[in-house]
């Protein structure tokens, strides 16, 4: 069986108090940390910002492709403008 890794990090008092009534933490911060992996943007990996490479390619990317937001969910996605949409 593989040796399980641990992880130590710091939180203002504040978060302290919001998760110490947890009762397991560690796995609620491992599923936590694994849903907001998920979710990183894949163009900037989370950071915020595109470097100026990555501007570029989102330039050429951008002339074929158009940010819309869904008239259900309110939220946005790519769509690719060189297809026919139905």
């Amino acid at each position: 069986m593989k040796k399980h890794e641990i992880v130590t990090f710091k939180v203002d008092e504040h978060l302290f108090r919001i998760i110490q009534g947890i009762p397991n933490r560690s796995e609620f911060i491992r599923s936590a940390i694994l849903t907001a992996l998920d979710s990183v943007c894949p163009l900037c990996n989370g950071k915020g910002t595109l470097t100026s490479n990555q501007k570029q390619h989102w330039k050429d990317f951008s002339e074929a492709h158009s940010v819309e937001t869904c008239e259900h969910c309110s939220e946005r996605f790519l769509v690719c403008t060189k297809i026919e949409h139905r």
